[in-house]
């Protein structure tokens, strides 16, 4: 699986106690199990006493062929100094496609890795 686009907003939502709570949203272009696609979707973060960010979130990738997958995961992010952030986590995904169903089995492991401008780059691997 990989990835890349841009962050398409984001907002301060309501805190659960002193650390700051952001929610972010982004779309691109993805190429999952071979196949062209598109994906959005939207992670809420919370900015852990460290430094250190801890997010979860959900998203579509949606194919070229109209094949829909959907997921939802966890990451811990690095912040870089400059606005870079660089996450890494799992996704789990849910299709009802017989093209994608092996995705339905597994755990995917990512490296996402955005730039002070809200670009990505994004890469996963299937954890059998």
């Amino acid at each position: 699986m990989e990835g890349q686009g841009k962050s398409t907003g984001g907002r301060v939502l309501p805190s659960d106690g002193p650390a700051p709570k952001m929610e972010a949203s982004y779309q691109g272009s993805a190429k999952i199990l071979g196949v062209e696609a598109t994906e959005m979707g939207t992670w809420i973060s919370v900015t852990r006493p460290t430094g250190v960010m801890f997010a979860e979130g959900q998203g579509v990738i949606t194919t070229k062929d109209g094949e829909v997958v959907t997921y939802s995961g966890q990451g811990i992010g690095i912040p870089k100094g400059d606005g870079a952030v660089n996450w890494r986590g799992a996704i789990y995904c849910q299709t009802a496609s017989e093209k994608l169903a092996s995705l339905n089995n597994v755990a995917i492991v990512y490296e996402w890795d955005s730039d002070a401008n809200g670009n990505y780059q994004a890469n996963g691997w299937e954890w059998k």
